[in-house]
């Protein structure tokens, strides 16, 4: 794939995954769910440093769903662990090549030692302006709506917007992280068909890949193969073909 294809193709900006199926590739290989969940980590390394050689501009990763919290004690203690783990290696790799860490969910569930190292990761990378990387940890789209709309009504009631001014775009300023675009591209590993509470609200429009690749199968190859299929949808948001952009993008994909 062409390393320029997406500073190019301006019209993606957002690549989204369910990373699904750490604990089932464990089992068939009669591994226990903590070791799939660790390569699951190796794969998170692998498609990051290709979302920044493709530049793709934000790469948002469904890494603990605020459904997971009602996961065995131990696979959350395990899950609890992995930032941390990952931070330590990938943390140089993030400053040098000047990707931007960010979280979107309800961080006040998270450990205390947890949201150290995350504020620590956002905090050190939060001038990078390269590859915006997104963990989705303790998030549910419907509470993410949930907690905008608590926020949009507290500053109703101080007077702050009027009932007349709200629209999407005045809706979107209130979600955990209002800068970050509509997703393009929404990928799930692990051969499940939903998109699980993730991202609803970002969501509307995003084209759909479904693999039933596990995510620790799930290589540098498998996210260039998804990135071709992207280039072959016509994306309409509710006008004709006729009206529809053309994409001669195809050709820049190897």
């Amino acid at each position: 794939m062409s390393e320029t294809f997406f500073s190019q193709d301006r019209s993606f900006r957002h690549l989204a995954i369910i990373m699904d199926g750490n604990g089932r590739w464990a089992e068939r290989r009669g591994l226990t769910r903590s070791e799939g969940h660790k390569a699951g980590v190796e794969s998170i390394r692998q498609i990051v440093r290709a979302a920044c050689e493709w530049r793709i501009p934000w790469l948002t990763l469904y890494a603990f769903s605020s459904e997971n919290w009602n996961r065995p004690r131990k696979e959350i203690e395990l899950l609890m662990a992995l930032p941390e783990a990952y931070f330590k290696e990938e943390l140089d790799y993030c400053i040098k090549n000047h990707i931007r860490i960010r979280v979107v969910g309800r961080q006040d569930r998270l450990p205390f030692h947890v949201r150290k190292i995350l504020d620590n990761v956002v905090c050190q990378t939060r001038h990078n302006e390269g590859l915006q990387l997104v963990f989705a940890l303790s998030y549910g789209g419907r509470g993410e709506i949930v907690d905008a709309a608590k926020r949009l009504m507290l500053d109703a009631e101080a007077g702050v917007i009027e009932r007349e001014a709200l629209d999407e775009k005045t809706f979107t300023s209130y979600l955990d992280d209002p800068e970050m675009p509509d997703v393009d591209l929404l990928i799930r590993t692990g051969g499940e068909s939903r998109v699980s509470n993730f991202l609803l609200w970002q969501s509307a429009y995003a084209e759909l890949y479904l693999t039933a690749l596990m995510w620790p199968d799930f290589e540098r190859e498998d996210l260039a193969q998804a990135l071709r299929s992207f280039t072959t949808r016509e994306r309409r948001f509710g006008k004709t073909s006729a009206q529809a952009p053309t994409r001669p993008l195809g050709k820049d994909l190897c």
